[in-house]
């Protein structure tokens, strides 16, 4: 008697839930699957940027695909990757539209003043420390407050768990521009915040709003070694062909 697995897959279209029944002696079921370590080398690939790291973006995807499962992600299409471990003078904000499969944005991004001059080094999750925090956030909702209109951000792990009392927010700034870069040597700070340049930065915070998946990421030892979401033991199957697809 053949043995057959039952999987519950989820795939990236809002709503649909797709119950699959694999048989795992029948081959051909069995090739129209691939790991996600090869989805991302995949997209990696398709995406092809130079200053996005596979290491960092292998983590993003995984985070991404953990948050998707849980059915946290109300907006399934953007995946942000702040990439901390960069100079702040460099472009390090990635904005991946996971639908499209494409890179649609690349952004200056500030850290918070007591974590860094030029490089970020130091990182923190408590009241008015003044640094930022590492890990997976969800985007929340967009507001009007001391910096105009920004965006709320809920963090999802042990090390951001107090961005909204904290008051983190994607907001704009003037000292996040290439002119101050070349004014002072360096991108401005934030007291925390990922703040972000003011060009198109409503279209930006608009396409992020509402519970898209952001990670900031720093290649910290102790961020790595304890995060829930970097070191799940989880294992995702993708469906080739059409919409990607992850095993509960």
């Amino acid at each position: 008697m053949k043995a057959f697995l039952l999987f519950v897959l989820v795939t990236f279209h809002p709503t649909k839930f797709v119950p699959l029944t694999v048989d795992s002696n029948n081959k051909e079921t069995e090739e129209s699957f691939i790991s996600l370590s090869q989805y991302t080398l995949d997209l990696f690939t398709e995406i092809n940027d130079q200053h996005l790291s596979l290491e960092v973006f292998e983590i993003a995807v995984k985070g991404y695909s953990e948050l998707y499962l849980k059915n946290k992600l109300r907006n399934k299409k953007f995946l942000t990757i702040v990439d901390m471990s960069l100079s702040s003078n460099t472009e390090r904000m990635f904005i991946i539209d996971m639908e499209k499969r494409i890179l649609v944005e690349k952004k200056l991004v500030a850290h918070g003043m007591k974590t860094g001059y030029e490089f970020a080094s130091n990182f923190s999750n408590d009241q008015s420390s003044h640094k930022s925090s590492l890990g997976f956030f969800i985007t929340g909702e967009l507001y009007n407050g001391r910096h105009a209109l920004s965006m709320k951000l809920d963090g999802q792990e042990y090390s951001n768990d107090n961005a909204r009392s904290r008051g983190l927010v994607v907001h704009s700034a003037d000292y996040v521009s290439c002119e101050y870069i070349e004014s002072n040597g360096r991108l401005g700070r934030s007291f925390g915040c990922p703040a972000i340049d003011k060009e198109g930065y409503e279209e930006t915070v608009n396409k992020l709003k509402g519970g898209s998946c952001y990670f900031i990421y720093y290649p910290s030892r102790s961020y790595l070694s304890h995060s829930k979401i970097v070191n799940s033991q989880k294992e995702f199957v993708l469906n080739k062909s059409g919409n990607v697809s992850f095993i509960e």
